[in-house]
């Protein structure tokens, strides 16, 4: 997939809740849980939507807080796979 422009992230992040652009190569979103296995189970939910279509977040668990960011690292940058995955976490979440 080709990388997107910043006018094509700008546009695409207005789209998505919660998410915003880190170090113009990542998007990045934080989901809070009341419980801790809750955001277990959440990660193992991605994860498995993730490697479905091989293509892999970078996922850290700080107790009842997991932070996902992603990033398409052939394309050297974001690509519409990435907010597609977004989309399809965010819908995991709810």
């Amino acid at each position: 997939m080709d990388r997107l422009s910043d006018c094509e992230i700008t546009k695409r992040l207005e789209n998505l809740q919660g998410w915003s652009l880190q170090d113009e190569k990542w998007i990045v979103k934080k989901y809070r849980f009341k419980e801790y296995l809750d955001g277990i189970e959440f990660v193992r939910n991605i994860a498995h939507i993730s490697e479905d279509i091989q293509h892999h977040p970078m996922i850290s668990i700080d107790y009842k807080l997991v932070t996902v960011k992603l990033s398409s690292w052939q394309a050297k940058g974001l690509t519409e796979l990435d907010f597609k995955l977004a989309a399809d976490y965010d819908r995991s979440y709810e």
